[in-house]
């Protein structure tokens, strides 16, 4: 007999992808206005603590939603939420300043207190990062450090996967793969990765009782810091409830804090460095519908899953926004540097050429970035809503 197709009602797929969809959308709306309101906060604090002038301090861009006055500052959110942007009194070469404004205008600040403010911005990137892994680390705990072997005990099962279908239940304990014994959640992990999607037959134990069960991996492209990796999974989960995390006070806390946001900037730049070499594939890069779907998906496991995606990617805006790039942090601190060793200002002409090139280059990194994000999509397998 032929395999009988099931088909569920016409349209639903679509009612499905487009609330799936949705759902991812509002997460990365949350997620990017958090990252961009702390980044531009920096800016603005500063800003204000040197004396210089805000005329504006704007989450996203494009025509105003809503948005308030308060002494000389509009605050308001915009139509277009992919960024952010404070502009300063005098902040602009070619604009005009009054004369009683000139003392508060960007542009007549000594180069220290510009430099302050411009990398006030990927400072509170960092710090928001802090804040989130010390409040973990307060209400969770710390693992570890080597963290403790993890038993070969099944902690769930990822629904619709092989492992679903093969009859796995939280709780099962593996005790071997095709006759070879495993006693570690690492060793039974490493079996299984490496199987090039052949086969297993899977001793486990449940309730008392030994039972065999045959599973055959599924593929699944993976990130890793040397670049994109194929390895095969039956979709479960490793045993955490089995992870002892250790309660620690603030200050115990706030440094462990501090040495995670440092391991993941040092990590961050390392890749960007792989990519740059070529050692990591470009296609790994990815744009807004990326964020979306990470957000979507870390949004569904919970408040933590999600806050620790916001910490990774704070991280990574704060190391990024660093890079001597014109027209980011990075590009304008150059600029700074280079008056500082030069002892007079970069002529205007020149600075706007640099800040062209620099945008053009962030318009094709951009458009790349989207053209990878579409092509997950549109392929076999790709990403889901």
């Amino acid at each position: 007999m032929g395999q009988r197709k099931i088909e569920g009602p016409p349209g639903r797929g679509n009612i499905v992808l487009t609330a799936g969809f949705l759902y991812s959308a509002l997460y990365f709306v949350i997620a990017l206005g958090i990252l961009v309101f702390f980044h531009e906060l920096g800016h603005f604090l500063l800003a204000k603590k040197m004396g210089v002038g805000v005329l504006t301090f704007s989450l996203g861009f494009g025509p105003k939603l809503i948005g308030w006055k308060r002494g000389e500052t509009q605050y308001q959110i915009a139509m277009i939420p992919l960024g952010g942007f404070v502009k300063l009194i005098g902040e602009n070469l070619h604009e005009e300043v009054k004369e009683e404004d000139r003392a508060r205008s960007f542009w007549t600040q000594p180069v220290w207190k510009r430099a302050l403010i411009i990398i006030a911005g990927p400072f509170f990137n960092f710090f928001l990062a802090i804040a989130i892994f010390c409040l973990i680390n307060l209400i969770v705990g710390v693992a570890p450090t080597p963290p403790l072997p993890l038993p070969s005990k099944v902690g769930g099962v990822t629904p619709g996967s092989p492992a679903e279908k093969a009859g796995f239940q939280a709780g099962d304990r593996i005790l071997s793969i095709d006759g070879e014994p495993v006693s570690k959640w690492d060793d039974l992990a490493l079996r299984i990765r490496n199987s090039q999607g052949k086969e297993l037959t899977i001793k486990l134990e449940r309730g008392g009782q030994t039972l065999d069960v045959k599973v055959t991996p599924q593929p699944l492209k993976e990130m890793t810091p040397s670049g994109e990796q194929n390895v095969f999974v039956i979709g479960i989960k490793a045993p955490l409830d089995d992870m002892k995390f250790e309660r620690v006070g603030p200050v115990v806390a706030l440094g462990k804090a501090f040495v995670q946001t440092g391991e993941l900037s040092k990590l961050t730049v390392v890749v960007i460095v792989k990519l740059i070499r070529g050692e990591i594939s470009a296609k790994t890069i990815g744009g807004p519908i990326l964020m979306a779907q990470m957000a979507g998906e870390q949004g569904k496991k919970g408040v933590l899953d999600f806050f620790l995606l916001i910490a990774l990617l704070s991280i990574n805006l704060g190391v990024i926004n660093l890079f001597p790039i014109p027209i980011l942090d990075g590009g304008h601190l150059l600029f700074l540097a280079l008056e500082a060793l030069l002892r007079k200002p970069i002529s205007i002409r020149k600075m706007e050429i640099a800040q062209q090139v620099g945008l053009i280059l962030i318009i094709l990194l951009m458009l790349f970035a989207f053209y990878n994000d579409l092509l997950r999509i549109f392929t076999p397998g790709g990403m889901k809503f």
